[in-house]
């Protein structure tokens, strides 16, 4: 079975990028030392220094190999080139809450990149699911547990 594409924008792409980096250069030689500080200590058994360490270790090699998994199967969305005729991952929209006659504006993105405190909905999420191939002035209709919402596309922009 394939793999699927981990869809980023360039800036997403930059982000784990550059942790990955941190983490590979920086975090594994603070942990390594760490964990030769906790053995200079003698008795491993009972030394949490040198068990919190081995477990910081973990999580460090673990998030490496979430980040490398993430960046071999990245599709790098460039958005200068995002048509902005219809809503597409890498654009930036404001749409009208119907219901509450509230404009809202949201960044669609890769599922990987999503985080809705900083406005980035992922495309496959109830919203940006129904928002992708709309154009300026239609209503889409997104169906979630709290009932049908209605939005209406006011402006579709380049997210840079």
């Amino acid at each position: 079975m394939e793999e699927k594409k981990n869809i980023l924008t360039y800036e997403g792409l930059r982000k784990y990028e550059d942790e990955l980096h941190d983490l590979k250069v920086v975090k594994r030689q603070e942990v390594a030392q760490k964990i030769k500080e906790a053995r200079e200590q003698g008795d491993l058994s009972e030394n949490a220094e040198y068990d919190a360490a081995k477990d910081e270790q973990r999580d460090i090699e673990a998030r490496i190999e979430e980040l490398e998994k993430i960046l071999k199967n990245a599709e790098v969305v460039v958005e200068d080139e995002v048509d902005l005729d219809k809503i597409s991952i890498g654009c930036k929209v404001r749409i009208l809450d119907m219901e509450y006659n509230e404009e809202l504006e949201y960044k669609i993105v890769g599922s990987t990149e999503a985080n809705s405190l900083k406005g980035k909905i992922s495309n496959e999420s109830p919203v940006g699911k129904a928002l992708i191939g709309g154009k300026v002035g239609d209503t889409v209709e997104v169906e979630t547990q709290a009932g049908i919402l209605n939005y209406k596309v006011l402006e579709i922009q380049r997210s840079n």
